[in-house]
């Protein structure tokens, strides 16, 4: 894996998205929601950088730092090549689960944004936002992110802060953390597999709409699921043993297509879900609520931006609850 090239050769001049503009590919897949009406924002992350920039893809995936400022002007080529086709990238998160999948250090990510992201995002004209993340969990973020944040040279750059649910608990030190950085929203953006099933029940939604209740009390301001559309295996899913991603990884989706009969089947999780995405829209402020009967029954509730009220009820009971 030692670059022989020369200093004066363009190590980006393979770079293409042509493989997203495909009929089945992510760009396409973004122009056709939103001809069907679909009014969201767009969070990209790097799975992992190109191999090339990597201390060794066998045993330290780490990026050389002779190869940030190449990675920085990755960043910025993928998200200029967006907006040449029309679609705007409102956050990118620079690496995935960092410490656990990405093993790239904080301390390392700290330089990558402040001294060659952060200046090339500038220089550029870019206006998508970076978002320092996207960690695990909710202990790691708050543990980690202070630091970075800290840093009066940096902090200009960061525009929002990611994590996952795989602890699911500790959302006090989501909480924590807003409180310490409120002017920064925090989005959790990845969580799945609650349980591992080829396909969720409706009564699964359940856990769900707790979950999300959970989080977003604590401030988070953006919750994202993981994955949308597999089909009646759980699949297709990649496998790239190098990188972690081995075979037989059956995931749960919100919406399911069996291949063989072609049914579409709405999952509990995606009905849940469809009452908040649907009446809690982008500019909301969620205000305190609580319901008159604990345990059973959560509420959470928001001011639209143009005014109105919305609560979202879950009731986690056998029974019908008044509230």
């Amino acid at each position: 894996y030692a670059d022989t090239r020369g200093p004066d050769t363009d190590l980006l001049s393979g770079f293409s998205i042509a493989r997203d503009l495909e009929p089945n590919g992510v760009a396409t897949y973004i122009r056709r929601a939103r001809e069907a009406g679909g009014d969201f924002a767009l969070q990209a992350t790097m799975d992992f950088p190109p191999d090339w920039m990597l201390v060794d893809p066998m045993t330290n995936q780490n990026v050389q730092p002779r190869y940030y400022d190449a990675l920085a002007e990755y960043y910025v080529r993928y998200l200029e090549a967006y907006e040449a086709e029309g679609i705007h990238i409102d956050e990118l998160s620079p690496f995935n689960e960092p410490g656990h999948y990405t093993d790239i250090p904080m301390s390392d990510i700290h330089v990558i944004l402040r001294d060659h992201v952060g200046p090339a995002f500038a220089r550029a004209g870019i206006t998508t936002g970076i978002m320092l993340g996207e960690v695990s969990a909710h202990d790691w973020a708050a543990d980690w992110y202070p630091p970075l944040l800290d840093d009066a040279v940096l902090r200009p750059f960061i525009s929002s802060m990611g994590y996952h649910d795989y602890d699911f608990a500790n959302f006090d030190r989501i909480a924590e953390l807003h409180a310490a950085y409120p002017d920064i929203p925090i989005w959790q953006t990845e969580a799945c597999c609650l349980p591992t099933v080829p396909r969720y029940t409706f009564e699964h939604g359940d856990a769900w709409g707790d979950l999300l209740i959970s989080d977003l009390e604590t401030g988070t301001a953006a919750w994202l699921y993981w994955n949308m559309i597999l089909d009646e295996t759980g699949g297709p899913w990649l496998v790239d043993p190098l990188h972690g991603n081995g075979d037989g990884n059956s995931q749960p989706a919100l919406v399911t297509i069996d291949r063989t009969t072609h049914e579409v089947f709405y999952t509990g999780v995606y009905w849940y879900l469809a009452h908040f995405s649907r009446y809690v829209r982008r500019g909301a402020v969620r205000i305190e609520t609580t319901p008159t009967t604990a345990g059973d029954v959560r509420a959470i509730s928001f001011r639209g931006d143009a005014g109105g009220l919305v609560t979202v009820l879950v009731n986690r009971a056998t029974s019908a609850r008044s509230v």
